[in-house]
């Protein structure tokens, strides 16, 4: 994770923003209003008194829209499904390999024909999973991460034996803002700047969980909110020369009321109220798998509660520092935030 730094500022009208996790804190959220949703597929009656949406409802709204594959966009029982549509291909189960800052590297570390080992990165767990006749390690890249160096995992092996196994990275050069704005739209009162650090603590820790008896079915993620999507990760803005963490999520462009689901099955490990993310739901997918909604204007789910993927867990909204509505997405592997869009279906 990159080290910590002052907090972002992000905004149109020059408000502070930031990014959430990376260190943990403040997504930017410098997406325009989006209009009211009018597609005949939605996810579900937002004035409905739970607020919760079936699985099987949600699936349906998002296919939809095309955003989920072998998917029927109605949600139809299985004996009324076209018996003609024939079988579906099989959803990958691993994300996009993409070895770049704020990407995801897939390290084959042993055989299959051995036991499953334990891997670590810069002294954190990482998850490792079966591809083909091979143990490969999932590794997400901090977004500060050096191309130019040869990064190296330690690998421990059943019969007690370690062993290192080195990876390269590609360089990206992501997008860079240069602004000029006056200095009360960037800084932090004292009493604001010392809440942001206590919530960057928190959120730092809850970040670095790491479930190893849970194992997520797939990596692949259903996009947890009907509208489009920015491609701002890893976005730089740099204020009166002075640079901000770059961006560490999605924005998904999207009216205050629009729901959001889980997307994927998991536990929800924490839920608050953040001065930069405002209301903020984080999900534990299992083995340093987790995902992050920001600016919730409801949250209909509650810690240690566990969601199916596609279940409901708020609504979008404009809490904390932002300029409109929208659903900041983030998704973090072993601590770091890496690149949503790795996880999701092709928009």
């Amino acid at each position: 994770m990159s080290p910590p730094g002052r907090p972002q500022g992000e905004s149109r009208r020059a408000k502070p923003e930031g990014t959430a996790g990376n260190p943990p804190g403040r997504p930017q959220g410098d997406v325009r209003s989006a209009q009211p949703d009018r597609h005949p597929a939605r996810l579900a009656d937002r004035d409905s008194e739970s607020r919760r949406l079936p699985r099987r409802h949600a699936l349906a709204g998002l296919a939809a829209m095309g955003l989920v594959r072998g998917w029927p966009a109605h949600a139809e029982s299985p004996a009324s499904s076209p018996a003609a549509a024939g079988p579906q291909a099989p959803t990958p189960l691993l994300p996009e390999g993409s070895a770049v800052p704020g990407g995801v590297a897939v390290v084959e570390v042993a055989a299959r024909s051995t036991a499953r080992p334990t891997v670590r990165h810069l002294d954190r767990p990482v998850m490792v999973r079966a591809q083909g006749e091979a143990w490969v390690a999932v590794v997400g890249i901090a977004l500060a991460a050096n191309p130019a160096q040869t990064h190296t995992l330690e690998v421990h092996t059943a019969d007690g034996a370690t062993r290192r196994v080195p990876f390269r990275l590609t360089a990206k050069a992501y997008a860079e803002q240069r602004l000029k704005v006056a200095p009360k739209h960037v800084e932090l009162s004292k009493e604001n700047l010392a809440r942001y650090e206590r919530e960057r603590a928190h959120l730092g820790g809850v970040l670095r969980t790491f479930s190893a008896a849970r194992e997520p079915a797939t990596l692949r993620l259903l996009q947890p909110a009907t509208g489009p999507r920015s491609s701002s990760f890893g976005l730089r803005r740099v204020f009166n020369g002075q640079s901000r963490n770059p961006h560490s999520g999605m924005d998904i462009a999207a009216p205050t009321g629009t729901p959001v689901v889980a997307a994927a099955a998991g536990e929800v490990i924490d839920t608050g109220d953040y001065f930069f993310n405002g209301q903020t739901v984080i999900v534990d997918h299992g083995q340093g798998f987790l995902s992050l909604y920001c600016h919730l204007s409801a949250i209909d789910t509650a810690r240690g509660q566990t969601l199916r993927a596609g279940d409901a867990l708020g609504l979008v909204g404009a809490t904390g520092r932002v300029t409109g509505p929208h659903l900041h997405f983030s998704v973090y592997l072993n601590a770091q935030a890496v690149d949503p869009a790795l996880f999701l279906p092709a928009s």
